[in-house]
């Protein structure tokens, strides 16, 4: 069997996870955890991070952070995950959802303006596969509005938006480290906070809600409950494992970033011939390797082509299903329109991409995929 995905071990891990144990801190907020908060705020320029226990605590306290209440209206993508609009429903907030570019799962900037009423408060935007959304037009129209964004930059580590790294654009923005993600800690996310009116509350909502970061940097003198929060902190012991994994992003990103090419050079000849399409780069985009998926033409056709390669050991997977048509949503709205959307839910195959993978194993996805092509 060739896997969807095999997680990547640098070597690091167990060494830095048996510091984090040798020095009796393995609670949130300790060596590592600050190891790794200067290594993305130096490395990409971000104003304030914090990791978080996975990416949808990330959202979860950026909800909280901007100050989602019921009857609030928050503007998301139908293709994406259900954390991204998960969050903000927490929260009591109306989802409004938004249909994805014809050639792109990422959100459409056409189709959000007349989106917007007088209760939004909020456009979130998912940098699917790690490809940037069009970011000048969204913020345009947030600011237009007064609106904030949100970046879902689950899969977006180390993808820029014409030479801004994704996470740094939105007010604020959040980051998975699953472990099947590029850079991985098991479980594990990021807060991203770009805008400082959110800075010493973010810290406070981390912490449970209370000033402990504060009073132990002697900034007040009586550690207590100040605001709403909960538990977001990862113990020190992931954040060592995620140290491990920051010390190797080059390494990782080069070997990601070459075989999506091959992926995509290899199959290139079926997309001339309008039998699947291939990923869309923009030109404000760039590629991070995250992920390499083909579209089919239908769904029938997807699921001839996933038999095809399941029954050669090829572990691909289809994505996310369209939140519009899902039956929380349904149970409580009329069901909107979005044909682009929906054609992501049929018909994107994602294939097998992870840094152990071979060039024989490869060469087998990529044979058998143009081999289904012939035969039909």
């Amino acid at each position: 069997m060739i896997p969807f995905n095999k997680p990547f071990l640098t070597g690091n891990e167990l060494e830095y996870i048996g510091k984090a144990l040798s020095l009796g801190k393995t609670s949130g907020d300790g060596l590592f955890t600050k190891k790794c908060h200067d290594f993305f705020e130096k490395r990409f320029g971000f104003k304030k991070v914090l990791l978080t226990t996975s990416c949808t605590d990330a959202l979860e306290m950026a909800a909280i952070l901007i100050d989602i209440k019921p009857g609030d209206e928050v503007i998301v993508p139908s293709y994406t995950f259900v954390s991204t609009a998960n969050a903000f429903a927490l929260r009591g907030a109306e989802i409004v959802f938004a249909d994805s570019y014809a050639n792109n799962p990422n959100i459409d900037p056409a189709g959000i303006e007349s989106l917007i009423t007088s209760k939004t408060k909020a456009i979130v935007v998912v940098h699917y596969a790690g490809v940037a959304c069009d970011m000048d037009k969204i913020t345009a129209i947030a600011q237009k509005h007064g609106l904030y964004v949100v970046e879902d930059a689950a899969q977006a580590i180390d993808s820029y938006y014409n030479d801004r790294p994704l996470g740094s654009i939105g007010h604020l923005a959040a980051f998975s480290f699953h472990e099947t993600k590029n850079v991985i800690a098991g479980e594990g996310g990021m807060l991203v906070i770009n805008d400082e009116r959110f800075t010493g509350r973010a810290e406070i909502i981390w912490e449970k809600g209370t000033n402990r970061g504060s009073f132990f940097r002697g900034e007040v003198n009586k550690y207590e409950w100040v605001d709403i929060g909960s538990s977001f902190l990862p113990s020190d012991i992931i954040a060592a494992f995620l140290y491990a994994q920051l010390e190797s992003l080059e390494t990782i990103q080069t070997r990601r970033k070459a075989l999506w090419g091959r992926y995509y050079e290899e199959l290139k000849c079926l997309s001339d011939k309008n039998l699947l399409g291939l990923p869309a780069l923009p030109a404000y985009a760039t590629g991070n390797g995250h992920m390499f998926y083909v579209v089919t033409t239908d769904a029938a056709a997807r699921t001839a082509l996933l038999n095809k390669l399941r029954a050669s050991g090829i572990n691909a997977a289809f994505h996310h299903p369209s939140l519009h048509k899902s039956s929380f949503y349904a149970y409580k709205h009329d069901v909107p329109e979005f044909p682009n959307a929906d054609h992501y839910t049929d018909c994107l195959l994602r294939l097998p991409l992870y840094y152990d993978l071979t060039a024989a194993d490869q060469d087998i996805v990529i044979n058998e995929i143009i081999d289904f092509y012939k035969q039909a």
